[in-house]
């Protein structure tokens, strides 16, 4: 077979994005020069949340898991000698989209290219904003609205563009199986199409066209033969929802369109050397079959688990992809699943189960009905503390964390402190004075931007209606607008949401059976109450900060409850200020602080020092999170009574700690009962 016959590669990407827009486009462009063929831009929370980096929310958040973008001016720097018009960008982006869009097109004109022609995508799924990733803004109905407004605009206005990235990644994260995972995508996707159907704004015979820019993002396990037949499943429903449901007769509208980054929920702190080969087992469940390949690729990196890679580690996930694509014959073939029995029979049970949920979800009033009732986040708590139960039985193994424990000395990381990169806690206070710059001088030469108070008003002028908000934003942009000030705004139209948590309704996960180490510990929490003198103990789980990765402190929340603990779950998003209110107004007996952003070294401090300042040294405080061993230790030597991170996978046990710390605050001598 010669060279010519091979199939194209599809787009390779690495996600990435921090300190500052000046870093994040000196990194862009080094990857671009090293092979990767697409954008894949990460923003930092304050970005994705819609606070400027100066809010009180943003401490400690600014630059750690993105690139903090707050106007058009940052925009330019981001992609600064970057011909936009020439680019494949993909933008991680959900709450906040159609203003990161709005920014991008701008700059897009500025370098003179034509919109028509530009190529990309915005993720823009609020839905599992909702359910798993926290970075929502706004309630559900204006939500929607955005996401439609968006899609109309760009169909007419920029038609390469994808608006909507319909992103499964984060639910399979979140505990989703590939049953949920299918039915929850493709119901999200039915919220949204017949929302633009529904609005007027598309005639019918141009639905084609929306349907044919819908992308999803996808999540692939290491289960590589089921995420395969995933895969093959998620398409076989999409051509039948598009065909039967909105009547699109070209198989290429109809086509299944997705971008993949494979799982990171599976790397694991321990060994982490085993995540390379994670890695490539994931990559092939979306690469293997021809009928279900994906268009892009994104591979996280074997150190994720520690903290943010750095450019070699990112370099070593953009070489699996090229030497699949470049070495290996996969490319030369056509697809080599057809004609499978298993395939065929696994495939057709995957979309037997994920339609009949989706039947289910139809019949609640849809996507956004299963959110609000809190029917969906339940259905992924229970089934993530169903697998958290597996890991900790045994019965799913994991290579160095419940099985194969011993390890040789690992090179990798025998200096922890720099087999990751750390983002300079200076970054912030550089980045927040920038942005005062701007605000003082957007409106005086070089910008000479229109005083951005008109276009605000123009923007809640237009909310309070039901314009499209696109060509208002679009005027927010040029008049040098800030995120937080545009998020602001439409804030003050729509009001905030706070989404359900799902912990209160979540089933047993593991049974406190006679003998069993759960019911070990219900009696030390029993115990340990009557020491104290009160019914129940309390206990306070806390998300400081913009980080919205709440499974964690979910299934902490969930096992907590199980053990007989009074349990204090707000959610995320809170100051820490917050939660010190809420722990003495609550009269808890413990503290858990939960943080996977890289902010723990603020913020964690900040709850200790209220505390004390409040009188309440005995309430010991527990942290939890993406950790490393360095900022732990400094965790600890603050007063912090116990830190957890990933490798510590038995949450039970966990639990445990936290009553044996409880006691040690208070003075009682420990437990005989083991845990």
């Amino acid at each position: 077979m010669t060279e010519r016959q091979k199939d194209r590669p599809w787009l390779m990407r690495t996600y990435a994005g921090h300190s500052t827009a000046e870093a994040s486009n000196e990194l862009y462009r080094r990857n671009l020069a090293k092979g990767q063929t697409g954008l894949s831009v990460a923003f930092d929370l304050p970005t994705q949340t819609g606070y400027d980096s100066d809010h009180i929310l943003a401490r400690g958040e600014v630059g750690r898991v993105g690139v903090p973008i707050a106007h058009v001016g940052d925009m330019r720097r981001l992609f600064q000698d970057i011909p936009l018009e020439q680019m494949n960008t993909s933008m991680t982006i959900n709450a906040t989209a159609m203003w990161l869009l709005a920014l991008y097109q701008v700059v897009a004109e500025e370098q003179g290219a034509d919109i028509t022609k530009l190529q990309g995508t915005t993720q823009n799924d609020i839905v599992k904003e909702y359910l798993s990733r926290g970075t929502h803004v706004f309630p559900p109905g204006p939500s929607l609205r955005l996401t439609t407004d968006m899609i109309a605009y760009t169909v007419s206005h920029i038609p390469k563009w994808n608006p909507i990235n319909i992103c499964s990644y984060h639910l399979q994260e979140a505990g989703a199986t590939p049953v949920q995972e299918i039915a929850y995508a493709m119901s999200t996707a039915i919220a949204v199409l017949d929302a633009v159907r529904d609005s007027g704004q598309v005639p019918q015979e141009r639905m084609g066209d929306v349907v044919g820019r819908i992308s999803f993002f996808v999540n692939a396990g290491v289960r590589f033969i089921e995420e395969m037949c995933k895969m093959r499943a998620f398409g076989r429903i999409w051509d039948r929802i598009t065909r039967e449901r909105y009547g699109i007769e070209n198989p290429k509208h109809r086509r299944f369109r997705y971008g993949v980054q494979v799982n990171s929920l599976g790397l694991t702190e321990a060994q982490p050397e085993n995540n390379v080969q994670r890695i490539v087992l994931e990559m092939l469940a979306v690469t293997l079959s021809k009928d279900a390949r994906a268009r892009a690729v994104q591979l996280p990196a074997w150190n994720e688990a520690l903290g943010l890679p750095r450019p070699w580690d990112q370099q070593w996930s953009l070489r699996i992809q090229q030497v699949l694509a470049y070495e290996s014959d996969l490319l030369e073939y056509e697809d080599i699943f057809e004609g499978s029995k298993v395939i065929e029979a696994k495939v057709d049970e995957l979309v037997e189960a994920a339609s009949a949920e989706i039947d289910r979800i139809q019949e609640m009033g849809g996507a956004m009905a299963a959110v609000e009732s809190g029917y969906l986040k339940s259905q992924l708590v229970a089934s993530h503390a169903e697998r958290r139960g597996r890991i900790e039985s045994g019965q799913e193994k994991i290579i160095g964390v419940n099985a194969f424990e011993g390890t040789e000395p690992n090179p990798l990381t025998a200096d922890l402190d720099t087999a990751i990169q750390t983002v300079d806690p200076e970054v912030e206070a550089r980045v927040i004075a920038s942005l005062q710059r701007w605000r003082d001088s957007r409106y005086q030469p070089p910008f000479n931007h229109p005083r951005p108070c008109k276009a605000l008003e123009r923007l809640k002028e237009a909310a309070r209606g039901t314009e499209n908000l696109m060509e208002a934003t679009l005027e927010c942009a040029r008049a040098g607008v800030t995120t937080g000030e545009w998020a602001g705004a439409l804030r003050e139209v729509f009001g905030e949401f706070r989404a359900p948590t799902g912990v209160s309704s979540a089933p047993v996960a593991v049974p406190a059976e006679e003998g069993s180490t759960l019911a070990l510990v219900r009696r030390k929490v029993d115990l340990t109450a009557k020491d104290l003198g009160v019914g129940k103990l309390r206990f306070l789980v806390g998300k400081p900060g913009l980080d919205g990765h709440s499974n964690g402190a979910e299934q902490i929340a969930v096992r907590a409850r199980d053990a007989g603990f009074e349990v204090v779950y707000q959610g995320i998003r809170l100051t820490p200020e917050q939660i010190v209110d809420a722990a003495l107004a609550e009269d808890v007996h413990a503290v858990g602080l939960s943080i996977l952003s890289g902010s723990h070294a603020q913020l964690v401090p900040d709850v200790l020092e209220r505390l004390r300042v409040a009188g309440a040294t005995d309430i010991p405080v527990i942290a939890g999170g993406i950790i490393p061993n360095g900022d732990a230790e400094q965790l600890r030597a603050a007063g912090v009574a116990a830190v957890f991170t990933p490798k510590d996978f038995d949450i039970t046990g966990i639990i445990g700690r936290i009553v044996d710390e409880i006691r040690k605050a208070n003075k009682l001598d420990p437990l005989e009962v083991s845990a």
